[in-house]
């Protein structure tokens, strides 16, 4: 089955629509993803099905969400029975039912809000198993980056923290209609175990927020309100910046401060 061929809704800027168009592209993408029978996915912006119609073909079933009436409506007219289109904003729909334990996600998320799109599949990441998203070439990097660059940040060591983040291949603009003005990259995240590394969430994203808020300052300046001087200094780490701290460094420090 093929996506819809006749009388599409355009792509609108207000929802940062771009639109798959390039069949090799989207046979690399089901390729990379490796859908298998049983599988159940969610799909975030699903367009006008480019990739809904193919991983439906070969698993037993997908849940798209897309924010666009239009293309809603459209996808249901074709849409076979183990496809289920929900007409909804992804950061204010309960993702929970849409996630049976054991489920797979493939996202093109729009590049404006691809970050708080991924924090809140974050706080599903127990149910689901791997995600396949198209996203800004410069927020992949971002995502997979180390320790020492410029593009590690705090999106670095909060999804790290987390998941496994591996930046598969990039995608030119030429592949979209219409062309973005940028590139982009299909990442792969695949939770850590159900064992929590994290010993205090909250107090981890506090930790991190505050470090990369002022990233330019020694961590022990950065972290002063949490009076974390002399565990810094325990740990070695006091005089480093927030972009020079490891993943294991900052779950480390959280450890130490939540006991």
């Amino acid at each position: 089955m093929t996506a819809h061929n006749r009388d599409r809704p355009p792509a609108r800027k207000r929802w940062g629509q771009n639109f798959l168009a390039d069949p090799n592209y989207i046979r690399k993408i089901i390729t990379s993803i490796d859908p298998r029978p049983e599988d159940h996915f969610l799909e975030i912006g699903p367009g006008h099905g480019e990739l809904t119609f193919p991983l439906a073909e070969r698993c037993a079933a997908v849940t798209a969400i897309d924010i666009d009436p239009l293309l809603v409506a459209n996808l249901r007219e074709e849409a076979p029975a183990n496809v289920t289109i929900i007409e909804g904003d992804v950061l204010a729909a309960d993702l929970g039912p849409l996630l049976p334990n054991g489920s797979r996600v493939y996202g093109s998320l729009p590049y404006y809000i691809a970050s708080k799109i991924l924090f809140r599949l974050l706080d599903q990441r127990q149910k689901w198993r791997d995600g396949y998203f198209i996203i800004q070439r410069e927020v992949a990097e971002r995502m997979a980056a180390g320790p020492g660059g410029r593009e590690y940040g705090r999106l670095s060591v909060m999804l790290q923290a987390y998941c496994t983040v591996e930046r598969l291949f990039i995608l030119p603009p030429t592949v979209f209609r219409p062309e973005p003005q940028v590139e982009s990259a299909l990442v792969r995240l695949v939770p850590h175990g159900p064992e929590p590394t994290i010993a205090d969430e909250q107090l981890f994203a506090t930790v991190v927020r505050a470090a990369f808020g002022q990233r330019r300052k020694k961590l022990s300046n950065a972290l002063k309100a949490l009076e974390a001087g002399e565990l810094l200094e325990e740990l070695g780490l006091a005089d480093l910046r927030a972009g020079e701290v490891t993943v294991d460094d900052y779950l480390q420090i959280v450890r130490k401060l939540s006991t």
